[in-house]
């Protein structure tokens, strides 16, 4: 195997000169950047966004900017590997916190990235995809899939701030990012399907002859007051260092709940620490309550409620709540993305 590669500059300036007058450039003195030995070498470096100090300044946006001229009124999480104003908090998740005031509406858009929303704090808001309404609560998650209309009202008294997550970096990437405008939808007179279809799990609406294309996303909120309880319950029978997880995903198929992007909500109870395995995938760590500090390749975060953090590539990450109390957290990460291109890995901790 070759270990040392030669450079740029052991070629002869007029060789050089000639690559560069046809647009062609030598592979082997760049083969490393691109083909690193052993393991990626990620740009993405781990950050903690502290609500408590993001809160303020989201707030005074509101006064700042009216939604009409912000279209979504959002403050990015930069990752820091990536210099500022990076549209990234990894390489392939987008992740920003918006606002909305009492009275305001965001307009109806689509594009063509996916995303989803973790709700932070507030009451009265909500969102309606591709007509079907969806209410919004602290800790819920709120899908708006590619292609689906989606628009936000706020019909309560103080402002809603949640978390936007989208793979908005890998449709950059591509070159396919893209939206579209329209007026507002009407939403349906009926509940969203989280409280008809699929109120409880393993059941799922009677199957009825096909007659018109499946719906590739049955059900557009997953309430976290059911998830809670769920983590709760699982916790309660789950062995000391085991870890208390749970997938969002589609009730009709089991699939993830996005193409390219993974939910996964997470409990960890008083005085464990957990070190899952180094994983290919990338991740964004969101608090929904509780307080905690995790370590991610060295670095030690302590978080509270509303905190989030990232995780790059590989990393080793290891969690711990504090206090009496369990931690309840939700990982967003980019597995789905990874296995639908065969390369998903873990590796266990050294």
């Amino acid at each position: 195997m070759s270990t040392t590669l030669g450079t740029l500059e052991d070629l002869p300036l007029d060789y050089r000169a000639a690559l560069g007058r046809l647009s062609l450039a030598p592979l082997w003195p760049m083969m490393r950047n691109v083909l690193p030995h052993g393991a990626p070498q990620p740009v993405s470096r781990a950050h903690l966004w502290r609500f408590e100090a993001v809160r303020p300044l989201l707030l005074e946006a509101g006064d700042l900017t009216p939604v009409e001229k912000a279209e979504r009124r959002v403050l990015v999480l930069t990752d820091p590997g990536r210099g500022e104003g990076a549209m990234q908090a990894t390489s392939v998740i987008y992740v920003g916190l918006q606002l909305l005031k009492p009275g305001e509406t965001a307009p109806a858009h689509r594009h063509t990235p996916s995303a989803a929303r973790i709700i932070v704090e507030g009451e009265g808001a909500y969102t309606v995809v591709d007509g079907e309404k969806c209410p919004m609560h602290r800790g819920d998650l709120v899908l708006t899939p590619g292609g689906a209309w989606h628009d936000h009202g706020h019909s309560g008294t103080e402002p809603v701030i949640w978390l936007d997550a989208l793979d908005l970096p890998l449709f950059v990437y591509l070159e396919g990012s893209y939206a579209e405008e329209a007026p507002l939808q009407a939403p349906r007179n009926r509940p969203d399907a989280s409280q008809a279809e699929y109120l409880s799990a393993g059941l799922v609406p009677a199957r009825r002859p096909a007659v018109s294309k499946p719906n590739r996303y049955p059900m557009l909120r997953y309430p976290w007051s059911r998830t809670e309880a769920a983590l709760a319950r699982l916790g309660a029978f789950a062995a000391p260092g085991e870890a208390v997880e749970l997938d969002y995903v589609n009730p009709e198929t089991g699939e993830s709940c996005l193409p390219t992007l993974g939910f996964t909500a997470m409990m960890l109870r008083p005085g464990e620490t957990l070190a899952p395995p180094l994983r290919s995938s990338s991740a964004v760590f969101h608090v929904v309550s509780g307080r905690g500090e995790s370590v991610v390749n060295g670095e030690r975060f302590g978080w509270g409620p509303a905190d989030t953090f990232s995780a790059p590539v590989f990393s080793a990450v290891t969690h711990r709540a504090e206090g009496v109390e369990p931690a309840f957290l939700i990982r967003i990460h980019d597995r789905p993305l990874q296995e639908r291109l065969g390369f998903f890995e873990e590796r266990p901790r050294p």
